[in-house]
C-alpha cells in the first residue's frame, strides 16, 4: 500500500460551488455565455435532463431552474496548482493525472495509512472542496479505493473492492463501453471473470489493459510533476535612488542575493527579469537574456548594467525586484584545450549590448536552409551561443578559408520591395528611382515553384518569376526579379 489517491469529483463544479454557488440546487457550469457548451452539472440538473456536451441552450430548456456559472479555466487550473503544492506537507512525490486527480508515492513516508490519510485532509481542508482519499499498492486500485469510499484502505489482492465498481473506472472510449455491456458486462467484477486469451484477441492491446486493471494489476509508474523552482529578491521601503550609481549600487546587492541562492539551488540562470518601481508609480520591467546560462556575480550585473544603458525613468526608484528565470541545472561543459575559443561571458555582454540599443531580440543572426529562392534559403533566429568545442583545422579547410578571405562579394538578402525597371528588347537597361543605368547582368534564372499545385489542388500557391543580377552605374550589384509583370529588389551584393 504506496499510492494514495486524491480525487475531487465533478472538479469544475466542486470549485464552482465553493467560489460562487450555495446550497444544492441545480447547477451548470458553461465554457462560455454566448453559444456555449455544459462542461459540468451537478446530480440535481442531472436528474433533469442536463448532460455534458449539452449546448447551454439545450441545458437551459430542460434544467430552467438551474443557475448557470461560466468557467474560468484558468482560476480553475491556477487553484488546482496550489492544492498540488499544498500536498507537498504529505509526499514530495506527487503526480499530476488531471485537474481533480492526483496520486502521491507514501513508499518510506513515515506513519501508516491512517496516518498518511491524516495529513492530506489536514493539508486540504483550507480549500473547502470535496476531497474524497484512498490507498491502495497501485495507482488504478487507489483511484478505484477513493470512488468505492472515501478514506477506503485497499489491501493487495483487492478483488471484492473492484467487482461492484462500473467500467467508468477504464477510461474507455464510449464505443468499447458499449461492446461490453452488449457481451453483458457492466462491472468490472464481470470483466475480471472472463477468460483473458479469448478477451484481449477480441479487444486488442487495450483490452489486455483493461483486464489487468479489472484484476487490480496496474504496472504504470508514478511520474512527478516537474519542480517550477521560482528565483527572486526584492528590495523595498529602504529609501529613493535618484542617480544611475544608486540604483546599480542596489542592483548589485539583488543580484549577489540571486546568485546565493541559484548556487544553493544548483542552478545557473539563463534570464534576467528585472522589475524597477517609481515613486510616481510607474512600473518598468526590463528582460535580459543571457546567452550562456551562469551564476557567475560578475557577469550577471555587467549584463543587467548594459541592459539598463539608456533607460529613462520619470522618476526616482523606490524599489527593485530581480528574478532568475530559465534555469538549467549547474556546471558548464568545459573542452580540453579550450584556448582558442572566444569568451562565452564577451559575447553574452556583447549581445545585452546590442539589444539595449537595437531592442528586444533584434540581436538575431542567419542560419542557412535549403530552398529554391534565395530569400528562402536562410532564417533569421536569436543568436545564442553554441556550447563551444575546440577543432583541430586541416591543411585543406584552411587553405579554403584563406580563399574565401580573398572574396569581397556578400549576398544580403533583403525582404523583397517592389524596384523600377525599364526594358529595352527584353533586358533590364535602366534599376531604380532615380533611375541608374545597367553596365552589365546576368540571367535570366527561372523560379518555378509549386507547379503541380493546380493538378493537385493542394491549395499551395505557385510562384514564377526570373531572377536577374545587374550591376548598376554606381558600382551597386543588385539582385532583381521580375514576378508576374512586377519587379522586386531581392537583394544587395557588397
Amino acid at each position: 500500500m504506496s499510492v494514495l489517491a486524491v480525487l475531487i469529483p465533478a472538479y469544475k463544479l466542486a470549485v464552482a460551488r465553493r467560489d460562487i454557488v450555495t446550497g444544492d440546487g441545480p447547477v451548470l457550469v458553461a465554457d462560455k455565455r454566448e453559444r456555449g457548451r455544459v462542461v459540468d452539472c451537478s446530480a440535481a440538473a442531472g436528474a433533469l435532463g442536463a448532460r455534458r456536451g449539452m449546448t447551454l441552450v439545450q441545458a437551459q430548456a430542460v434544467a430552467r431552474d438551474a443557475l448557470t456559472v461560466i468557467d474560468d479555466p484558468v482560476a480553475d487550473t491556477a487553484l488546482w496548482n496550489v492544492l498540488l503544492d499544498a500536498l507537498d506537507a504529505a509526499s514530495p512525490l506527487v503526480e499530476d493525472a488531471s485537474e481533480g486527480c492526483a496520486y502521491l508515492e507514501m513508499h518510506g513516508i513515515e506513519g501508516g495509512a491512517s496516518g498518511w490519510i491524516g495529513v492530506v485532509r489536514e493539508a486540504l481542508a483550507e480549500f473547502a472542496l470535496p476531497v474524497r482519499l484512498g490507498l491502495g499498492p497501485n495507482k488504478f486500485v487507489a483511484r478505484a479505493a477513493a470512488i468505492y469510499a472515501d478514506g477506503t484502505v485497499a489491501e493487495e489482492g483487492s478483488a471484492e473492492l473492484l467487482a461492484p465498481l462500473s467500467l467508468d473506472l477504464l477510461d474507455c472510449t464510449p464505443d468499447a463501453r458499449d461492446r461490453l455491456r452488449l457481451l453483458g458486462i457492466t462491472t468490472l467484477g464481470e470483466l475480471a471473470a472472463l477468460p483473458h486469451g479469448p478477451f484481449v484477441r477480441r479487444f486488442g492491446p487495450d483490452g489486455a489493459r483493461w483486464h489487468a486493471w479489472a484484476r487490480g494489476i496496474d504496472d504504470t509508474p508514478l511520474i512527478p510533476r516537474p519542480r517550477a523552482m521560482k528565483i527572486d529578491r526584492a528590495r523595498y521601503g529602504e529609501g529613493t535612488a535618484e542617480s544611475e550609481e544608486a540604483v546599480l549600487f542596489a542592483l548589485r546587492g539583488l543580484v549577489a542575493e540571486v546568485v546565493a541562492d541559484l548556487e544553493l539551488a544548483g542552478k545557473r540562470c539563463g534570464r534576467l527579469i528585472l522589475t524597477l518601481e517609481c515613486e510616481d508609480g510607474e512600473t518598468k520591467d526590463v528582460q535580459t537574456r543571457v546567452a550562456a546560462p551562469t551564476a557567475q556575480p560578475h557577469t550577471l550585473f555587467e549584463l543587467l548594467r548594459a541592459r539598463l544603458e539608456g533607460l529613462r525613468l520619470s522618476a526616482p526608484v523606490i524599489g527593485a525586484r530581480l528574478s532568475a528565470a530559465a534555469l538549467e541545472n549547474g556546471g558548464v561543459p568545459l573542452t580540453l584545450f579550450a584556448a582558442s575559443d572566444p569568451d562565452p561571458e564577451a559575447l553574452g555582454l556583447v549581445l545585452a549590448r546590442l539589444e539595449a540599443a537595437l531592442g528586444e531580440r533584434m540581436a538575431l543572426r542567419a542560419r542557412v536552409q535549403v530552398g529554391s529562392r534565395p530569400e528562402h534559403r536562410y532564417a533569421l533566429e536569436p543568436f545564442t551561443i553554441e556550447t563551444l568545442v575546440t577543432k583541430t583545422w586541416s591543411a585543406a579547410v584552411v587553405g579554403a578559408s584563406a580563399l574565401a578571405a580573398q572574396a569581397t562579394l556578400q549576398y544580403r538578402p533583403r525582404t523583397p520591395q517592389s524596384i523600377a525597371v525599364t526594358l529595352e528588347r527584353g533586358r533590364p537597361t535602366f534599376v531604380g528611382t532615380p533611375s541608374q543605368a545597367v553596365l552589365e547582368f546576368g540571367g535570366p534564372w527561372r523560379v518555378d515553384e509549386a507547379w503541380w499545385s493546380h493538378a493537385t489542388r493542394s491549395g499551395t500557391i505557385s510562384l514564377e518569376r526570373d531572377d536577374y543580377d545587374v550591376l548598376l552605374e554606381d558600382g551597386a550589384l543588385y539582385r532583381i526579379a521580375c514576378c508576374a509583370g512586377a519587379w522586386i529588389l531581392c537583394g544587395i551584393y557588397d
